[in-house]
């Protein structure tokens, strides 16, 4: 007999989302689960199909090779679930009804791993691109050490829990469903404390602030994050510690702009050394280095300086300084200067002469005329 199309099996489109899938599912469990249909062997069936359909599609990887393959994609030996475990699955969708869950109340039947941390560090720009060792107090929750994170008295142990025998979980039958619940007597650690540490209080871990060493390397910049395995939170009764992450911020700087491995820096020069050009003193990171600007150069004019930029981080290259030129035109002219300037200015010429000396402004002034000479045609 072949097998149904999961999706109809289960009444949902082929592009259902998971919680459409599982909303099915419990609909279909509600009227199928064998704990409501009392050995009917019929309904009993059409529920396995319903099963085998639910696990299938909420899980990506199975879901993918159903969707390209169809039932030759996923593993012939699952069948309908033949031996399968309704109440382990039922209790995965239904837990939450009554405040256990399955598979999911199993999977937290032992101490967590403790959280993960971050901390900010802000940053000058020359340490960020030169690397620096720092540290750093990181408030936390460290192993208790008299304990050695058990949280038991020093010379005693935890035993193991008389409610669920060790499992972290107990089992419940309300009405005609059978569920599992997280054990109220160790809250799902499989383990109580007779005689709790008094410095921890039985958690096996205790607030400290650490003092960290971290070595920030060359060329980070911000956003990006350092990952110090086991300096997190530890874990209670004895579980693990997270990881801390330090995330960089790296302050603006007051000459400097950074995008990628390049650095913009504005210099500012004389309208007369821009027509005339010269050396001009720009700084780096390094210190100061010398540029040629070339005569007639025009305000807006970048420069590159190749390798005067920032070494990534990732790939080791070393990016570059772009100078931009800004000419400045000059304040606080004496009359003597001001007439110099006319001078100047007059011996431009007028008319169609200063177009030798000022092109750009000439070819604008040309396209102004002519957007008005069209708008009266």
């Amino acid at each position: 007999m072949s097998k149904r199309d999961y999706y109809e099996v289960l009444g949902v489109a082929k592009d259902a989302g998971e919680r459409e899938i599982k909303k099915a599912y419990k609909r279909f469990a509600m009227k199928y689960h064998p704990d409501r249909t009392q050995g009917d062997k019929a309904k009993e069936e059409q529920f396995k199909e319903i099963k085998e359909a639910y696990e299938i599609l909420t899980n990506s990887q199975k879901r993918a090779a159903y969707d390209q393959y169809g039932h030759a994609g996923v593993d012939p030996n699952r069948g309908g679930g033949g031996n399968a475990d309704f109440g382990d699955i039922f209790g995965d969708v239904f837990g939450d009804i009554f405040g256990g869950g399955g598979g999911g109340g199993r999977r937290q039947s032992r101490a967590q791993r403790g959280a993960d941390l971050r901390y900010n560090y802000e940053m000058n720009l020359e340490d960020a691109v030169r690397g620096k060792s720092v540290e750093i107090n990181v408030p936390t929750w460290v192993s208790c050490d008299p304990c050695k994170g058990s949280g038991a008295k020093k010379g005693s142990a935890p035993k193991v829990c008389p409610g669920c025998q060790g499992s972290g979980q107990v089992h419940l039958r309300q009405g005609f469903f059978a569920v599992q619940q997280t054990c109220p007597t160790c809250q799902g650690r499989g383990q109580v404390i007779a005689d709790p540490c008094q410095k921890c209080h039985g958690q096996g871990r205790v607030e400290k602030t650490k003092t960290l060493s971290v070595k920030i390397p060359a060329g980070v910049d911000s956003g990006d994050r350092i990952r110090l395995s086991g300096e997190g939170e530890a874990g209670q009764f004895g579980a693990g510690s997270g990881d801390l992450y330090v995330q960089i911020h790296v302050r603006d700087h007051n000459i400097f702009t950074r995008d990628g491995n390049n650095l913009y820096c504005e210099v500012p020069i004389g309208f007369t050394q821009a027509a005339l050009g010269g050396d001009i003193e720009v700084p780096t990171l390094d210190g100061k280095a010398r540029l040629k600007v070339p005569n007639e150069t025009q305000s807006g004019k970048m420069f590159r300086m190749r390798g005067k930029g920032v070494k990534s981080v990732r790939s080791g290259s070393v990016g570059d300084l772009i100078c931009k030129v800004i000419i400045e035109t000059p304040i606080n002219l004496t009359e003597t200067q001001r007439s110099i300037l006319r001078q100047l200015e007059e011996s431009m010429g007028t008319g169609d002469e200063v177009a030798r000396y000022r092109p750009k402004e000439k070819g604008f002034f040309d396209g102004v005329k002519k957007f008005f000479d069209d708008l009266t045609h």
